[in-house]
């Protein structure tokens, strides 16, 4: 599992996806979610600018990411 440590209050899902080097670029985080695969708290979440803040967890392509304060 991997963390990301929030240097603000939140980070967005694009970015969140891009600090965890789960995606190459921004755009391919912005089709990524759009498609549906990404989910944050078992939902599936289609907003690249889903502010996640400590505690929330993303899931995408069996890659679990977590974010914490």
């Amino acid at each position: 599992m991997e963390e990301i440590k929030l240097r603000d209050d939140f980070i967005k899902l694009g970015q969140a996806l891009k600090a965890a080097n789960v995606v190459e670029s921004g755009v391919v985080a912005k089709i990524v979610i759009q498609d549906g695969l990404v989910m944050v708290n078992g939902e599936v979440e289609t907003r690249r600018g889903k502010k996640l803040v400590d505690g929330d967890v993303v899931f995408f392509e069996g890659e679990t990411i977590r974010i914490v304060k």
